[in-house]
Order: C-alpha cells, then structure tokens, then sequence
C-alpha cells in the first residue's frame, strides 16, 4: 500500500486552521516532488484511494531531522516554511509533505512520530 505522511510542528501552537494550511502545503509540496520522481507510484496511490497520515513533532530540530532522513532515503519530500502573514513568524518552518511512497519505505523515518 501506499500513503502520503504530513508532520506538523506541535510547539507552535499554531490554530486548527493554520495547522490544516501548512498540511495542505507540505501535501502539494510533496506530491508535486514526487510526480518528478516516481509518477508511477503517485498513480497506484491515487488509485488506492489516496492515503495520508498526518503527524507530530515537537520542535524544529526534530522536524529538520525527519526531512533529512527523507532525503537520505531518496523519498519525495516537502519542506514548508510559514510566509508570516498570520499567526508565526516568516521563515518558521512548520511542516513537512512525504510521499507518496510505499507506506514501508516512509516508516523507515516515521514509525516513532504520534498522530497529530
């Protein structure tokens, strides 16, 4: 199977609007990366039914660690960093789009995150 896996700064704070935007980001950050990459799988995850998980992390060095084993592992990966037009400051990373992949070969780097 397939999915896509959003993980969002919980040390933000940020409010449930401005968490569901920065998901939207980091989703078509790495979907948009992934149809570059590996557009065979983007079709059999859209023909699964378009799985995404989205979870935690608790600051920005833990979520710089995820996108870096991301990249490590070759996977179709979004970094989003916030414009400050609401409620953070420019330039505050807040999340992080990978996939789709096989859901195995992104819980190499996910298996220990929670649910958001």
């Amino acid at each position: 199977m397939y999915e896509q896996v959003i993980i969002i700064r919980n040390d933000l704070k940020m409010g449930k609007g401005k968490i569901a935007a920065q998901a939207s980001h980091a989703a078509i950050q790495a979907f948009l990366h992934a149809e570059k990459i590996c557009p065979d799988v983007v079709k059999k995850w859209m023909n699964e039914g378009q799985k995404k998980v989205v979870l935690k992390v608790n600051s920005e060095s833990e979520l710089l660690e995820v996108f870096k084993n991301a990249n490590i592992e070759g996977l179709p990966v979004g970094l989003i960093r916030d414009a400050g037009r609401t409620q953070i400051a420019s330039g505050t990373l807040t999340a992080v789009g990978i996939g789709p992949e096989k859901e195995e070969k992104i819980s190499k780097i996910t298996k220990d995150l929670k649910l958001l």
